[in-house]
């Protein structure tokens, strides 16, 4: 048996939605041979097995394939090391090396576009269109829908499609990333059916992504 964290991460200001996460943080209860099936029974859009909480080594899997950065994984796992271990400061997936800090409650983690999934961004004219999409471009797998709710303040909506294994994800660190660096500009996104991300840009290249985590229930899962 392997405990199992479940998280909620990018919540509004009430704790509500969020992006469901499935973390084990001793991930050497878990064999890596049995590790991308676990994340296809848990069915999150994303599991991460910690395999050193000192050093912030982490893997980060979706029901069908391993990713190389995500960041709803990060801000998550990152947020419940300090709760249940110790903080950090870095984390380290396969990518390279997420800077982690926190600020008024807000746990964020810095990280390159190029890290993550291809998003491909895709502009509406305004919210309601993104409301009203019934799904991404033809032809794209993993598109970022949005538009601008008030260009002046900085507040975007949109919601993000992975065709290849997730469907329609609820709150998406890296697309935040990969939005806030393509607009060089600090944003606030609503996303899904209520979930908040605040990306700040960073410079050459680079933006962080943050937001407010929940522990839904920690359980027993048979590996």
């Amino acid at each position: 048996m392997a405990e199992l964290h479940v998280l909620r991460v990018f919540c509004d200001a009430r704790w509500g939605f969020g992006n469901p996460l499935g973390v084990f943080l001793d991930g050497d209860e878990v064999p890596e041979e049995r590790r991308q099936e676990v994340a296809a029974e848990l069915g999150f859009s994303e599991t991460v097995f910690v395999d050193d909480a000192a050093d912030g080594r982490i893997r980060i899997f979706t029901p069908g394939l391993e990713l190389e950065f995500a960041g709803h994984p990060s801000v998550g796992t990152a947020w419940l090391l300090g709760k249940e271990r110790q903080p950090v400061s870095v984390l380290r997936p396969p990518a390279g090396e997420v800077e982690v800090r926190v600020d008024g409650g807000l746990t964020f983690v810095a990280a390159r576009p190029e890290w993550g999934p291809d998003w491909k961004l895709v502009q509406l004219e305004d919210a309601l269109a993104v409301e009203e999409a019934t799904g991404p471009p033809e032809g794209e797998l993993e598109a970022c829908l949005w538009a601008w709710v008030d260009d002046a303040e900085g507040t975007a909506r949109s919601r993000c499609f992975s065709l290849e294994d997730i469907g329609e994800d609820e709150a998406t660190g890296s697309a935040a990333i990969c939005l806030c660096v393509a607009l060089e500009r600090d944003i606030e996104i609503l996303q899904g059916r209520g979930s908040r991300l605040d990306a700040h840009y960073l410079g050459e290249g680079r933006a962080e992504v943050g937001g407010r985590v929940v522990i839904d229930e920690v359980r027993e899962f048979r590996v």
